[in-house]
């Protein structure tokens, strides 16, 4: 049992924006494969879990990078389980470059979930057992629920196609970080040389399913004074909130928020 999931990867063509740099999404994705591999090699993985009726589902993720990686070089992923808080199993993660520096860190918070039942079962009975690495936080602050913003504008819709749908039938996690770098002018992440994203995902979105995308910048002042600011280690120049709601309910799909850095 390896308490620290360590796994390199290649920075792939398709893993960098026009710039030749990391996008966000890739974050997100590369984040998400390691976590996979290392609850596989934990005994905690997809197919243990949906032989008893379970799955793991992302609830809430937090992410930073300080350095955006460019086509070709050699990155070191690492993953490791934190516990839990409530009904939540908490994972970490940073990713080493090859010069041996942090270039990213994250936290995720995970619900256990029935499948048959959908409906959220306490994951202590599966994390009692993992290492807890108590003394190895990844970032400062936990992953909160993100308040909901007044002042979002229309950013258009987008309809939940083939290559958004992963192998549990819904939008994958990291495809929603693509839509919301969509819903973005191209002016802002070519101006991000670091940033923190952060995203709460509150139901899922199925296949052909039509959300209505919402964005607005924030200003930095009414950030600061709102008490919702998270710890973020670099200077932030622009913050930028985040909704989709499925269109024939007005359900809240996700919230997000980014705050970049020159």
């Amino acid at each position: 049992m390896q308490a620290i999931w360590t796994e390199p990867f290649i920075v792939r063509t398709w893993d960098v924006d026009r710039n030749n740099r990391l996008s966000p999404a890739s974050l997100f994705n590369f984040f998400q494969e390691a976590a996979g591999n290392h609850a596989t090699e934990l005994g905690v993985g997809k197919d243990t879990l949906l032989r008893n009726n379970q799955a793991w589902i992302l609830s809430r993720m937090s992410a930073m990078l300080y350095r955006r990686p460019g086509w070709g070089e050699t990155i070191t992923v690492r993953t490791w389980p934190r516990g839990t808080e409530k009904l939540f199993a908490i994972r970490d993660y940073d990713i080493i470059d090859g010069f041996g520096s942090t270039i990213a860190q994250g936290r995720s918070a995970w619900l256990l979930v029935d499948v048959e039942k959908l409906r959220p079962l306490r994951p202590q009975a599966l994390t009692e057992h993992l290492p807890a690495n108590t003394d190895m936080p990844a970032i400062q602050d936990s992953v909160q629920a993100l308040p909901k913003r007044q002042e979002l504008q229309s950013a258009g819709s987008r309809r939940a196609a083939y290559s958004d749908i992963d192998y549990n039938g819904h939008v994958n996690n990291a495809r929603y970080i693509q839509w919301i770098q969509d819903m973005l002018d191209e002016s802002v992440l070519d101006g991000a040389n670091k940033f923190r994203l952060d995203i709460n995902y509150l139901a899922e979105i199925r296949p052909q399913e039509t959300i209505s995308l919402w964005k607005s910048t924030i200003p930095l002042q009414e950030a600061a004074n709102d008490g919702n600011t998270p710890f973020t280690p670099f200077e932030i120049t622009e913050l930028w909130a985040f909704e989709g709601k499925h269109i024939d309910t007005d359900q809240s799909s996700f919230r997000a928020e980014l705050r970049c850095g020159a």
